[in-house]
């Protein structure tokens, strides 16, 4: 096997360079969508699931009872399993929301129900570096006498804290 020459060695490094940087700012990319995945998409269930339920019903009883962040602690720079369980209380079996995988963020389902209108804001927060500062996520819904269950815009704070 020979050595490569100058010009073959530079044209090597600059191939190799050229390639690195068309890869590395997609994988970066794709890197910080997974992790916005979970938050996104679980609220969106959450919404959907909330929304279909709430149609039909009358305000005080369209959305299931309030349920606080679950799990409690927000896993802190970690995927976390839950114990068996952790999912199983009324509003989100109702919601049929929870996990059997190891994930990154909290939930929470917080719901005001009256006899003219309801609202509901599911929230998501993590903190994917562990170093106490969280990302959090939020969607909202309502429904008011006599009309369709109306969804808000996902508010997102610190993304990727």
């Amino acid at each position: 096997m020979r050595a490569l020459t100058p010009l073959e060695l530079a044209a090597a490094i600059s191939l190799t360079g050229t390639i690195a940087a068309t890869m590395i700012p997609t994988f970066l990319r794709n890197v910080h969508a997974s992790r916005l995945s979970e938050p996104v998409e679980g609220l969106k269930r959450i919404a959907a699931h909330a929304t279909l339920r709430a149609a039909g019903l009358p305000p005080e009883s369209a959305y299931p009872a309030s349920a606080p962040f679950t799990p409690a602690v927000t896993p802190r720079g970690e995927l976390v399993l839950d114990p068996p369980g952790t999912w199983d209380t009324p509003t989100w079996r109702t919601l049929d929301f929870g996990f059997d995988a190891p994930h990154a963020y909290s939930f929470a389902f917080e719901s005001n129900d009256s006899e003219t209108r309801s609202t509901f804001t599911a929230r998501a927060r993590g903190d994917l570096d562990g170093d106490g500062v969280t990302s959090s996520f939020s969607i909202s819904g309502s429904v008011e006498s006599g009309a369709e269950p109306k969804l808000q815009a996902m508010e997102i704070n610190r993304e990727v804290e």
